[in-house]
């Protein structure tokens, strides 16, 4: 009797509410120049959220332990070793997107679910955007490529949950022209 605690499903996880950052679920892209392109997304996650970080930092070790035979030689390195729960205050203080959060970079070469809170499938791409909030189902797995050892984590689907600011930097047409007077032209100043 499998259950989603045993061994084979305890890698794959969903997160509780979480901030997407860098979002690029409509398309892939390639980070750098002649790397393959993928689907990918920061996932924030608050340090408050105990119960997300738990499950992420279980299904950590999980991949640790399925990866001792496979892919680290009997044994999991005790140096230079990656993981991809990293901490925001640490590696991106200047951000305040990432303040009191950790964060997880999650990527796939298959395109992502995209569903709204009710499972429908988003079709708006506008609707789904760095910055907005949602839950993410991903699998950590473990990793040995050109001397790099390490817990990787790919993304599955995600789930909109609520809007929030926009972290593209990019603002809305609203936002640009609330401010504007136009009270001083009328439908015969146009034509």
């Amino acid at each position: 009797m499998s259950t989603k605690t045993d061994v084979t499903t305890s890698t794959k996880i969903v997160t509780g509410l979480v901030r997407f950052s860098y979002l690029h679920v409509w398309e892939p892209v390639a980070i750098q120049e002649g790397q393959d392109k993928k689907y990918s997304v920061s996932l924030i996650i608050p340090k408050s959220d105990k119960v997300t970080v738990n499950k992420i930092k279980a299904a950590i070790e999980a991949a640790k332990e399925s990866g001792k035979a496979t892919k680290f030689g009997g044994k999991i390195p005790a140096a230079n070793f990656n993981i991809p729960l990293r901490d925001g205050d640490v590696e991106r203080p200047e951000d305040p997107a990432y303040a009191n959060s950790y964060f997880i970079n999650a990527n796939a070469k298959t395109k992502p679910g995209v569903v709204d809170k009710d499972c429908n499938p988003v079709m708006n791409q506008d609707d789904v955007y760095s910055g907005c909030y949602g839950r993410a189902s991903i699998t950590f797995y473990p990793f040995n490529t050109s001397g790099n050892k390490g817990i990787a984590a790919g993304l599955n689907h995600i789930m909109k949950l609520k809007d929030g600011e926009s972290l593209g930097g990019r603002s809305t047409a609203e936002n640009d022209f609330a401010e504007v007077d136009n009270s001083e032209f009328d439908d015969s100043d146009l034509m």
